[in-house]
């Protein structure tokens, strides 16, 4: 007989205890033992963003760039990867560096965080709004640890590691520091980090399951916490995988603002890693969390 695949409680707690178990996960948050795993949803909490908030959008302003055919047309890893091959990565790169040029003002939650002394932040989109948060509050005990592309690379590494100026640093440092925000895919900010074309991923999703690519200090600190997910979507593979490693070997419980109708498989994975959903839109979660 087959295993059954697990299914997710859709019996979802009403707003009023939402929020109020949101408050209670903001101490565990402010008490280090819940990770923030913060998404690009976030930013659609400012009336008009300066940048991109999903991957189609993303993808869209590439193809303003360079035209793409129907087929690869909202897909930002096949977009990316079409225009590194035809304009070269250099050209991808300055185009990426040009959607992102206006800073993101950091939100609430950002600065709420900055204001706290946990271990570990989890910050997935390109913006780079998390880390300038800290600098804006004169953290200078955090670093930022980045994924790279490898395709820029005559090192055998798989991300860089800088401190609160910018500069970048050992992978050292990252264990003296209070505070590391682990931005998988990249940043705008400080030298223009993107994993963002197929081309990207594929060393990455080879080795991810061993778990090569996930820096030390992130395993080392996950172990023992579960997991925070705001403003993020799992509607696609290379979402669901990267989550999926980052959470592996981590202590649990995890949560999610759930401020969207989940696809079959977003319900599925939630479901597959116990991730318990809360049904609130992301502006009372962020008071929920920042007010606790």
């Amino acid at each position: 007989m087959g295993s059954t695949a697990p299914v997710l409680n859709t019996t979802l707690a009403p707003p009023d205890i939402a929020r109020r178990r949101l408050g209670e996960i903001a101490l565990e948050v402010t008490a280090g033992r819940i990770i923030p795993y913060l998404g690009p949803g976030l930013l659609d909490l400012s009336p008009a963003p300066p940048v991109p908030s999903t991957p189609v959008a993303l993808a869209m302003a590439l193809h303003e760039r360079v035209p793409v055919g129907s087929r690869l047309r909202g897909n930002m890893w096949g977009t990316a990867q079409f225009i590194e091959q035809r304009r070269h990565r250099k050209s991808l790169v300055a185009f990426l560096a040009d959607i992102f040029a206006t800073p993101v003002v950091p939100g609430a939650l950002h600065e709420w965080l900055a204001r706290l002394q946990i271990p570990l932040i989890v910050d997935t989109w390109y913006d780079g709004a998390a880390a300038r948060a800290f600098r804006e509050a004169g953290r200078t005990d955090f670093v930022e640890v980045q994924g790279v592309t490898r395709a820029l690379e005559t090192r055998d590494i798989w991300t860089k590691t800088y401190d609160a100026q910018g500069h970048e640093t050992s992978p050292a440092a990252a264990d003296q520091s209070k505070t590391i925000i682990y931005e998988p895919h990249g940043s705008i900010a400080p030298a223009q980090n993107f994993l963002v074309a197929d081309s990207d991923y594929v060393e990455v999703l080879t080795e991810i399951d061993i778990q090569s690519p996930i820096p030390d200090v992130v395993k080392s600190r996950r172990k023992g916490r579960g997991f925070l997910f705001i403003g993020c979507r799992f509607d696609d593979q290379m979402l669901r995988t990267y989550a999926r490693q980052i959470m592996k070997r981590s202590g649990g419980p995890s949560y999610i603002v759930l401020d969207f109708a989940p696809t079959r498989m977003e319900e599925r994975f939630l479901a597959e890693l116990g991730i318990e959903p809360f049904a609130l839109n992301l502006a009372d979660a962020v008071d929920a969390l920042t007010q606790a």
